[in-house]
């Protein structure tokens, strides 16, 4: 190993985060993988692939054998023509899990991938170990008026002309220049250049808008895990935020966390609403201790109606008047 700049060992030195390639169902899956032990999922968000997920896997991976995959219409895995909800993408993720032989992971989700984390649990409660929640959508209605705005009818012509790669170019490069400057709006430019950069193929465009549209509108969020996320009461959960997320208010991620008991929250300083690439160690670093200081769950079929008993509320219908 080597030493980083504080003069620390650096765990991540040497680590390949090697990519492969799938068939599922006829269509490319491709998917990352690092490390070996105990196996841990990371699910990116929107416009994210696998390859965001680096930094963190590479520190995960002396310990843990980190599994990155591309979802359905995200980076090099396959555009079809079909079904991108949150409960498709957690089908894909079950089914490469089972075919790589991995019963049971803890799940990471960023944004997007958090919504497929708790679907993932919630159909498949017997193969998850853990939950970690990162700047998770789903929990709240409030989003960023940019992914309100991209869900309006018409959105596809406008960004075929924003993915455009001289339109992407130049807002990379005025966000440098202002930076430069010293105006924290640049950070923000750039930012936006790097999301849309995924989407310069058309059908990269028509999966980001499909899955889009299949959890937010013009409203903001569509789709809500607040009926069921008292079941994470069964499940080791940590809800991690960045401080700075202008597109998911942090407020959501404190809300949750009172309302599941036994949860855990943490917030990075330095992260806005990508921590993994904002502030890969320090994700890492709150990972790592949340695993290694709770016991996997071991939620089996028969156990499910315990789990939600405590809702469970059954009463007989009262008759009807005849007509």
């Amino acid at each position: 190993m080597r030493l980083d700049g504080a003069g620390r060992f650096d765990r991540s030195a040497a680590v390949e985060f090697q990519a492969w390639e799938a068939e599922l169902h006829g269509h490319r899956v491709i998917y990352r993988v690092a490390g070996s032990g105990p196996p841990v999922v990371l699910v990116h968000g929107m416009v994210n692939s696998s390859r965001h997920w680096e930094a963190v896997a590479r520190q995960l991976a002396d310990s843990y054998t980190v599994i990155a995959p591309d979802l359905i219409g995200h980076g090099d895995s396959a555009t079809p023509r079909g079904d991108y909800s949150l409960g498709a993408h957690a089908a894909v993720i079950r089914d490469l899990l089972a075919s790589l032989g991995i019963d049971r992971a803890t799940l990471v989700g960023h944004s997007l991938g958090g919504g497929v984390a708790m679907i993932f649990f919630y159909h498949f409660p017997q193969r998850t170990e853990r939950l970690v929640l990162v700047s998770s959508g789903g929990l709240g209605r409030e989003v960023s008026p940019l992914l309100r705005t991209a869900a309006l009818p018409g959105a596809s012509a406008l960004l075929s002309v924003a993915a455009h790669p001289r339109v992407l170019q130049s807002l990379s490069d005025a966000g440098e220049r202002m930076q430069r400057r010293g105006s924290s709006k640049g950070v923000y430019l750039k930012a936006i250049a790097r999301a849309l950069r995924p989407l310069e193929q058309p059908g990269a465009r028509e999966a980001f808008l499909q899955t889009l549209r299949s959890v937010i509108d013009w409203r903001g969020q569509r789709v809500s895990a607040l009926d069921r996320v008292y079941l994470l009461e069964a499940m080791p959960t940590l809800i991690v935020w960045g401080e700075r997320d202008n597109t998911i208010p942090l407020v959501q991620g404190r809300e949750v966390h009172r309302a599941v008991r036994g949860s855990r929250f943490e917030t990075l300083p330095r992260a806005a609403h990508f921590p993994h690439l904002e502030d890969p160690d320090g994700l890492a670093a709150v990972v790592r201790d949340f695993i290694e200081t709770t016991e996997p769950a071991r939620i089996d079929d028969a156990d499910w109606g315990g789990v939600i008993a405590s809702r469970f509320r059954p009463r007989r219908q009262a008759p009807r008047a005849a007509a």
